[in-house]
């Protein structure tokens, strides 16, 4: 399944202004050619730097009994983050896979996220070691 393909959930209206400041929908949706979107996957249209400001995201998440989130895409500093904060805000538990962000920003940028998630806003951790503890959960 292409991620075109995908249903979209949420907004079909941008907000106004957004297209020219890069969260238009077909920015937000933009995905790695390694990830591969399956058969009922669900896709959330987002139109701010965070995918919960004004998108049905919480409600997806509660409707599915999740409870905590590992984070992972661009900009570390600015979309990821803020998306994380608002989720640690919403009382979910946020993981930030921080080998698997990345920004176009200066380091110094990344190393204040980075810092303010592990003091106020959940975990940071690499991948290797969140897949090593799920095959333990299993």
């Amino acid at each position: 399944m292409d991620r075109e393909e995908c249903e979209p959930v949420g907004a079909t209206e941008h907000a106004f202004g957004m297209e020219e400041r890069g969260l238009a929908q077909g920015a937000a949706r933009a995905v790695v050619d390694e990830l591969e979107v399956a058969p009922g996957d669900i896709c959330v249209d987002k139109f701010r730097m965070s995918g919960f400001w004004d998108t049905p995201l919480d409600s997806i998440l509660r409707n599915l009994g999740i409870r905590t989130i590992l984070f992972a895409g661009v900009n570390t500093d600015q979309c990821v983050l803020h998306s994380l904060t608002d989720a640690n805000f919403l009382g979910y538990g946020c993981v930030l896979l921080e080998d698997c962000c990345a920004t176009t920003s200066p380091d110094f940028c990344t190393e204040a996220a980075l810092w303010n998630v592990r003091k106020c806003f959940g975990f940071v951790a690499g991948s290797a070691d969140v897949i090593e503890g799920l095959k333990t959960q299993r």
